[in-house]
């Protein structure tokens, strides 16, 4: 599991599927009110107020992102009002949590060098993979498929040759597009194989 501190008041923690499996959780798991998901959140509290000095003292709100192939990322912010929940008070040890859940089709990678998305477009492009747009942001690259791009190739071989260059995002797409620069709109592959490996 990975935090990073957004504010104040809110944090992201991103959860492979590996993670998720050491836990014995699968996507599915969090859409439902089990007991081994309030496990799952309150040792990301703890976590968040060991590394990040993250202190819980009121409701929260969580809201989790599950992608495709790559895992979940979850961002847990302290409520600023108590109107949205339920004053029922605190028992000691629990904690007050308004969870919202979205799932997205999207693939979103990010890269510490360009020359690792060109050495993906090298793998990539022999399996007929051409789509994808590539972002910059913070000095980090971003491609991001679309559920169409990656019809040639099954998931899981797909998302073996993504963590070869690079790893899942822990930014959102959301984030990227818009304070981000695109580079190129579609085809990122294509592009990137023509002019740099098959000249």
């Amino acid at each position: 599991m990975r935090l990073e501190r957004l504010n104040t008041n809110k944090f992201k923690a991103f959860l492979t599927f590996d993670d998720m499996r050491e836990r014995g959780l699968t996507k599915e798991d969090l859409w439902q009110d089990l007991p081994k998901v309030h496990d799952l959140f309150r040792d990301m509290i703890l976590e968040a107020d060991d590394e990040l000095g993250f202190k819980v003292d009121g409701p929260i709100a969580v809201e989790v992102y599950a992608m495709p192939a790559q895992g979940m990322v979850i961002i847990v912010s302290k409520s600023t009002s108590d109107e949205d929940f339920d004053e029922e008070g605190f028992e000691e040890g629990y904690i007050e949590m308004q969870v919202t859940l979205d799932e997205t089709e999207d693939i979103f990678y990010e890269f510490a060098d360009i020359e690792d998305v060109i050495a993906l477009s090298s793998r990539l492009f022999p399996f007929g993979i051409q789509g994808g747009s590539l972002y910059s942001y913070k000095d980090q690259y971003f491609i991001k498929f679309e559920e169409f791009d990656v019809d040639f190739v099954d998931e899981e071989t797909f998302v073996a040759l993504l963590a070869e260059f690079g790893n899942p995002s822990t930014v959102s797409s959301y984030v990227v597009e818009e304070y981000g620069k695109r580079l190129i709109k579609y085809d990122s592959i294509r592009e990137l194989y023509g002019t740099f490996i098959n000249k």
